[in-house]
């Protein structure tokens, strides 16, 4: 199995209480799509700063899990909620949440690249601009800076007023990344950001995001059970909406707990 992203001493961490807090936490968590439940009473901590990996077949719930951590699934008229979803200990499910605020805290990037039809500065600065209250020059610096953090400035630089759909998909796609990142998120929320790509491009994408680990909290949903084993620091395995397992992707993938995990990352279905 390719090499993890997991800290040794995480566990021994976790045992003593000194690791990292729940940025996340389901409690007995569903999505229902009408009277379909997408999620079925999901429970697990998704601690802060670290990557964690969703997986599971086509169908099984990661993206719907996914897209509630920012209330995306509110655009579905028939999707509802059930249980608890604890952003920073806060039940982001009722009514009360500025759903704006939480877009703002969470940030996402999708599997195809999304530029808007604007310029490469105009695509970061559009955020901040939203948001309101920074001046030009602080706005010029906010693209700039997260242009360093997706790895894309130096290859944009001189080019900032050209159209942004004129960059190869993987720069799409890291310009996306520093679009999300031009609010200051503290969750960044990843469904399938390299799918679309060339292995090259893919390469880069798993670069960042192990640049990023540490300075946000990274949930990303994949297919690609490499992928997970590279990038992430745990690992949950989704199985038609239920929580199969969820732990330490080193424990996951070489150890399982559970024989349909065991099923799955040997490719036995899926």
């Amino acid at each position: 199995m390719p090499g993890f992203a997991f800290d040794p001493g995480m566990m021994r961490e976790r045992v003593q209480g000194t690791a990292p807090p729940d940025h996340v936490r389901a409690e007995a968590f569903s999505v229902l799509y009408g009277t379909h439940e997408a999620v079925k009473g999901v429970s697990l901590g998704i601690p802060q700063g670290l990557v964690t990996a969703i997986i599971g077949p086509s169908g099984c719930g990661k993206s719907t899990f996914l897209r509630a951590i920012n209330r995306m699934n509110d655009l579905i008229p028939v999707c509802s909620m059930r249980g608890r979803l604890l952003f920073d200990g806060e039940d982001i499910t009722g009514p009360r949440v500025d759903v704006v605020t939480l877009r703002r805290r969470v940030g996402m990037v999708f599997q195809k690249p999304n530029p808007f039809p604007k310029s490469i500065f105009d695509n970061v600065a559009y955020g901040p601009r939203l948001h309101g209250g920074l001046s030009r020059a602080e706005i010029t610096e906010v693209v700039e800076r997260s242009l360093r953090r997706a790895a894309l400035w130096d290859e944009v630089k001189d080019r900032l007023r050209d159209n942004a759909l004129g960059l190869s998909g993987g720069q799409q796609q890291r310009l996306c990344i520093a679009r999300a990142l031009a609010v200051d998120p503290e969750i960044v929320l990843m469904d399938e950001p390299t799918s679309a790509l060339d292995p090259r491009s893919t390469t880069r994408i798993e670069d960042l995001i192990a640049e990023l680990r540490g300075d946000y909290t990274i949930i990303i949903v994949t297919h690609n059970m490499q992928q997970a084993a590279r990038v992430s620091d745990l690992t949950a395995f989704l199985y038609e909406g239920e929580l199969i397992e969820f732990g330490e992707t080193r424990q996951v993938f070489t150890k399982p707990a559970k024989a349909q995990t065991e099923d799955y990352i040997t490719g036995r279905f899926g």
